[in-house]
């Protein structure tokens, strides 16, 4: 279904497939009049994709068929296999994680993993995650410490689960350890927002040496939903605070927030997702070919000092 920035863009593909079925169905010459209805279809296209609104851009990030965790995986690596559970209380759906190969090399690999359809979100929670989840992404971090393996995450998450059950077992504190234990990796580390960054429940997994985003992903402390409900008392001001949060990919890469942004097709990862995975996989591993040859020393010292220089204050 498409958004509603896209209406003018779905009615125009509506008029050019039926004139098409027309000079099909009749035999009428009408290449000159496709012709000119295709050309103004992709000077719209253009227009509308090219002059995203903040907020456009996070309704984008969370489209139904954009590709998830499991797709990268499946599209951009090859021999993966999954390990479950937390070995303390459960398997949390809502993060995967475990050991694939990218081009020959070795790495481990977590991410949050939104459903494809209804049935499939609330099994996988909406993508938010429980305490168990992010002790399994530690668990997955040990993992590539103990192997000398690459850790590369995928972020792709509204937040961490907010219940009741979730703040039982210790949410805050699992975040907490998360980035703590992710900041000390002695492997190379890759955090790639294939979708949605939201608050501590994306940061517990991207404390990495390379921050990557894809074009239309967001990553901010709050969604825009929150931050207008709490600013504005009123939810539906979200453009509003999207533009004010600056989450785009554009302003984090010039906040220095990320390393490289992503090219997505025209109108989003959905529309091409093989053009998404093959722009995706180049990116890591020049990325990756960049972190490897430095030593555990190095590559903990180069984290340090990344996210030491983030932010930007004034002395009085």
């Amino acid at each position: 279904m498409p958004l509603e920035f896209e209406r003018p863009i779905e009615e125009l593909e509506a008029r050019l497939a039926e004139l098409k079925k027309t000079a099909e169905s009749t035999g009428v010459d009408l290449e000159a009049e496709i012709r000119a209805l295709e050309e103004r279809l992709q000077r719209l296209k253009e227009e509308t994709y090219r002059g995203l609104t903040p907020w456009q851009r996070v309704q984008l990030a969370r489209v139904q068929g954009r590709p998830t965790t499991l797709d990268v995986l499946e599209h951009v690596f090859s021999g993966f296999f999954e390990l479950h559970g937390d070995r303390a209380f459960a398997d949390d759906p809502a993060i995967v994680g475990g050991l694939a190969l990218l081009e020959g090399q070795r790495v481990v690999v977590v991410g949050h993993q939104k459903g494809r359809d209804t049935r499939e979100n609330l099994q996988r929670n909406f993508g938010m995650p429980h305490p168990e989840g992010y002790r399994k992404a530690m668990r997955m971090m040990e993992l590539a410490d103990r192997f000398g393996l690459p850790f590369i995450s995928f972020i792709d998450t509204p937040g961490a689960y907010p219940g009741v059950s979730a703040e039982e077992r210790g949410q805050a504190w699992v975040i907490a350890q998360s980035i703590q234990r992710m900041g000390r990796l002695r492997v190379p580390a890759l955090a790639v927002i294939l979708g949605e960054g939201g608050s501590g429940g994306a940061l517990a997994i991207g404390v990495a040496n390379r921050v990557l985003i894809l074009e239309n992903a967001w990553y901010s402390v709050i969604s825009p939903e929150s931050c207008a409900a709490i600013l504005w008392r009123d939810a539906k001001e979200a453009p509003k605070a999207a533009q004010a949060l600056r989450l785009t990919a554009q302003d984090l890469l010039a906040f220095g927030v990320v390393d490289r942004v992503i090219p997505e097709p025209l109108g989003g990862a959905h529309k091409d997702p093989a053009a998404t995975y093959q722009a995706l996989k180049e990116a890591l591993l020049e990325t990756l070919s960049e972190l490897i040859p430095l030593s555990p020393e190095a590559l903990y010292q180069d984290r340090y000092r990344r996210f030491r220089r983030l932010g930007a204050w004034r002395e009085g």
